[in-house]
Parts: C-alpha cells; sequence; structure tokens
C-alpha cells in the first residue's frame, strides 16, 4: 500500500446501557492509503457513522488507536483535537447543518473564523470554493432559501475552505434526488481529485459506492472488503 494516510489498530467501540455493554466493533484494523476514496457500506445500526466519528475526532474510541498520518488522535486533549477537526478535516453530513439565517458564503466562512481568520481573509476564500461548487451566483443567498442539492454544494465548500487532508463524508447523497445525487457524487470525485484528500464516505449508495477506490462492508463489528 502506498503511504498510510488513516489507521486504526484493534480499535473498539462500546456503549454501556443499563447493565448490559453494547459492542459495536472490537478489534478493528483499517488502513487508508493517502489520496484513496474509500466507501464504507453496511446495514443500518452497523456503526458506520459512529466508526466515522471516531476517524474524525468527534468521538473517543473504548480502546484501541487511530493514527492520522503520525499523529495518534486520541493522545491529544480536546483542544488539540478541536484544533485537528478544524484544520486537517472536512465533514459532510447527510443533515446540512447550515445556519438558515446566514448566506451561503457566511455558512462557508465558519470554519476559518472559528480558526481565528479575519473575515477580509475568509470571505474571498468561502466565494473561491463556492465557485468550485458552481455556487458563485448564490453566495449571497440565506442557506433556507436554497434547494437541497445546493444547500449540499454549500456544505462542500464549507468541508473544504479549510483546506483539509481527509474528507470524511456521512450519507452524502442519502437526502438527494437520484439526479442530484449522481451531481453530487461527481463532484464529489473532482474535489477529492483537485484537493489532493484522502476520502472516506459512508454510503448506501451502491453506484456511488463502485465509483470509489475501495468498497468496506461494516457488519457483526467487522470490516470486510466487498
Amino acid at each position: 500500500m502506498d503511504q498510510v494516510a488513516i489507521r486504526t489498530i484493534g480499535l473498539r467501540k462500546t456503549y454501556q446501557s443499563g447493565a448490559n455493554e453494547l459492542t459495536v466493533f472490537a478489534d478493528l484494523n483499517l488502513a487508508v492509503a493517502q489520496g484513496e476514496r474509500v466507501a464504507l457500506m453496511g446495514s443500518s445500526g452497523a456503526g458506520k457513522s459512529t466508526l466515522l466519528h471516531c476517524l474524525g475526532g468527534l468521538d473517543r474510541p473504548t480502546a484501541g488507536k487511530i493514527f492520522c498520518g503520525d499523529r495518534e488522535l486520541h493522545s491529544l486533549n480536546e483542544t488539540e483535537l478541536a484544533s485537528f477537526r478544524n484544520r486537517e478535516v472536512g465533514f459532510v453530513w447527510q443533515i446540512h447543518y447550515l445556519l438558515p439565517e446566514f448566506t451561503a458564503e457566511e455558512n462557508v466562512m465558519m470554519p476559518l473564523l472559528i480558526r481565528g481568520v479575519s473575515r477580509d481573509e475568509a470571505a474571498p476564500a468561502a466565494r473561491a470554493r463556492l465557485d468550485e461548487v458552481g455556487l458563485s451566483a448564490r453566495a449571497h443567498h440565506r442557506a433556507g432559501e436554497l434547494s437541497g442539492g445546493e444547500q449540499q454544494r454549500v456544505v462542500l465548500a464549507r468541508a473544504l475552505v479549510g483546506r483539509p487532508k481527509y474528507l470524511l463524508a456521512d450519507e452524502p447523497t442519502g437526502n438527494l434526488d437520484e439526479r442530484t445525487g449522481e451531481m453530487i457524487s461527481s463532484l464529489l470525485r473532482d474535489l477529492h481529485r483537485s484537493h489532493g484528500l484522502t476520502s472516506i464516505y459512508v454510503t448506501h449508495n451502491p453506484n456511488f459506492a463502485r465509483s470509489c477506490d475501495r468498497v468496506l462492508c461494516l457488519q457483526n463489528g467487522e470490516l470486510a472488503h466487498v
């Protein structure tokens, strides 16, 4: 395998439910090469989103290690982990989580403003990413005035505005009609290439999965190649 960008060793995630312990996955090992596009499939409730959250530093595993490059994520404290998420990871969710009272441009600027970048610097960066996803003409429309496909493109622009190394997407085409979903799939492929990303997508869409370099299935707490 080429240089490994994301690696897990003996990853385990459990939840306590009353007197019972629910194991989502255990002894999970994964290696994703730099520049690879990986689709993660599996039935609902199999733990795909949980795994994605752990890989992105949004949740901590119960045991095991996650390396992004040579950095072991969960040796980081909360401040360091927040900085890692802001600077190195782009997140795309099935639910947009856009702020409806703000414009598309203002929504895309948010990760940079949180980082401490001035508005004067953040605005042109946001406009460049909106232009990249074909929404420059909609930059000053409020998020609530945009269609579902347009909102998802704003989410893509927001995910990439900080120039991340990794893109983690959870059902990026899940709430879209077939035609719009295909457009977002194509855009994800193009952006992956142009930004030199390492991308992992949780998806139930077999056509989208087949467009990736590798398809993995998470079932019964274990990963298998498809």
